[in-house]
């Protein structure tokens, strides 16, 4: 698609006041455009999009791009590039970030500013926000300076949510048996177990599309999951949002229905949804208890760290009558706390071994004969 040159903003004098408001507009020089390093929660925006520099008194929204300078680095010392390569930052580089909200019970939470101040770089995928609080496990977020808000050749500011995947039609008869991995907090193993059970799957000739429907916008799941063999894989960024805390829980149902819609006109004949955070953040529990999740999961997988998280998950899950298939994650690596939660949940714990096996994955799938007939 070709570009009409930006004439009219070339005669403009460099930061002009847009209006009464003190917002100024200015062309974006392409040469510096081409040298940022482009995050990426920024991937689905076309670079050719980025046509002007706005500052002045704006108040940034939830998946607006903005150009920034690394003032100083902390936690985060690298950004993950559009294609998916960690780049090294240096003080003084420019990036191009989204702005969004951060939950991160291991890192940070984090909140998008309300004006184009001095803020953080909160995630390497990409998230420009304002720390309010972090682990005592990690450092402080990176600094940033932000530039301006990255416009299209009218002025418009840029956001992700105006590239997302279009709406996906298909038929309500075509519903791929779904699979949902949740977990009682960050890093008990979810995304591992997502990935195991693609990889066991795909192998035995299984088309298994793959989302990650929660969390802050980055690639390391996507690309675990594309790795593990799933021939379609999505997450909420491509739905529009570089991030889901405070999202709405509208909206929430809304990214899941619209991600397993494209995975099943994909061709996908099996889903596995990751669902992230634990089961108390607020928009995953949301999640959980909305109608999207009852029509579109046939079944749960709970990652866990250790027998009380496995018993008080498993207890919050059948508690709204989801169906909980087995506990899995972290905790498989210590025989005895395994041996503990099952002894007290009564349900399997399933090894990453165990996941790929053709025994598990036919019981998991018995009911839908096309695919049973693959993988047992």
């Amino acid at each position: 698609m070709s570009i009409k040159p930006i004439s009219h903003l070339h005669s403009m004098p460099i930061a002009k006041a847009a209006s009464a408001a003190e917002r100024t507009i200015e062309p974006l020089d392409p040469a510096r455009a081409a040298a940022a390093k482009a995050a990426f929660t920024t991937r689905r925006v076309s670079t050719t999009q980025w046509r002007t520099l706005l500052g002045g008194k704006r108040r940034p929204m939830a998946g607006d791009l903005v150009l920034a300078r690394v003032t100083r680095k902390r936690q985060h010392t690298r950004i993950e590039l559009t294609n998916g390569r960690k780049a090294l930052l240096y003080v003084g580089d420019e990036v191009v970030l989204a702005y969004g909200n951060r939950y991160a019970s291991d890192q940070f939470e984090a909140l998008v500013p309300g004006d184009l101040g001095p803020c953080n770089m909160v995630a390497s995928g990409g998230i420009a926000a304002t720390m309010v609080e972090r682990s005592r496990d990690v450092r402080p977020a990176t600094e940033i300076e932000p530039i301006g808000l990255l416009g299209d050749e009218s002025g418009e500011v840029l956001n992700v949510g105006d590239f997302a995947l279009p709406k996906a039609a298909v038929s309500a008869s075509a519903k791929p048996f779904t699979l949902a991995v949740v977990g009682s907090a960050m890093n008990a193993g979810k995304t591992t177990t997502a990935a195991q059970l693609i990889h066991g799957l795909s192998r035995r000739g299984v088309r298994v599309g793959a989302a990650k429907v929660t969390g802050t916008g980055s690639g390391g799941d996507v690309w675990k999951m594309v790795d593990a063999g799933a021939c379609e894989v999505l997450d909420f960024t491509d739905a529009g949002h570089a991030s889901t805390y405070r999202v709405s829980s509208r909206r929430i149902e809304r990214i899941a229905r619209q991600l397993h819609a494209h995975l099943t006109a994909a061709g996908a004949e099996v889903i596995v949804l990751e669902v992230a955070d634990g089961l108390f953040q607020q928009e995953t529990s949301a999640l959980l208890e909305a109608g999207a999740m009852a029509t579109l999961v046939d079944g749960y997988l709970l990652a866990v760290t250790d027998s009380l998280s496995a018993a008080a998950g498993v207890e919050w899950l059948l508690s709204r009558n989801l169906p909980l298939l087995a506990l899995c994650g972290t905790i498989t690596r210590s025989p005895l706390a395994a041996r503990e939660a099952v002894a007290t949940t009564g349900l399997p714990v399933m090894g990453l071994s165990q996941l790929v096996s053709s025994t598990f994955l036919g019981q998991m799938l018995d009911e839908d004969h096309s695919v049973t007939r693959k993988v047992s």
